[in-house]
């Protein structure tokens, strides 16, 4: 491959990069033609790409980028396959999924997720039981709604009370 070639690739790479902000390391060797499309079609489903690129190339596009990758450097050998999302426990849920029982692959071998490092297959879990964004949204607002709905039923059901407690008052003068 021309030196002009690979230096395109790396940029491409590095523009991929930066469109995402959870990168998961993983590795696919060991799984057949069949399998492989049911990982592609599984992450194509969650909105997870899916790259299979060389390792130096993508450590070159890993030290161009604005963001410290370094840690993940030491993982970047063997078959390696990207799997990018914005979502960051995405991926993790669709290994978790995709995986048989008795089946190991596709390992994680690390993952970068908003600017954390998590290095190794036993991480999945940690990274499947992070809540995204939107999860952490929805449940800020049920934290708010919870005591403006107790403080409306609680008014709602006293009101009759209250009103004949006001109408006595007022009737006592």
């Amino acid at each position: 491959m021309k030196k002009e070639d690979k230096t395109l690739l790396i940029e491409k790479i590095g523009e991929t990069l930066k469109e995402y902000s959870c990168v998961y390391l993983v590795q696919s060797q060991g799984l057949n033609a069949e399998k492989t499309s049911a990982l592609r079609r599984a992450c194509f489903q969650d909105g997870i790409k899916m790259l299979c690129v060389k390792n130096t190339l993508l450590k070159k596009a890993f030290e161009a980028s604005e963001l410290d990758y370094s840690e993940l450097y030491g993982l970047l050998h063997g078959e390696t396959t990207l799997l990018l999302s914005n979502v960051g426990n995405a991926p993790a849920k669709m290994l978790k999924k995709f995986r048989d029982k008795k089946e190991t692959l596709p390992m994680l071998k690390g993952a970068f997720v908003e600017e954390s490092v998590y290095v190794g297959e036993e991480m999945l879990d940690t990274l499947a039981a992070i809540k995204s964004k939107n999860e952490l949204i929805a449940d800020v607002v049920a934290l708010l709604q919870s005591p403006a709905k107790n403080v409306i039923s609680a008014l709602n059901s006293g009101a009759t009370k209250l009103h004949g407690i006001l109408e006595t008052l007022s009737n006592k003068e």
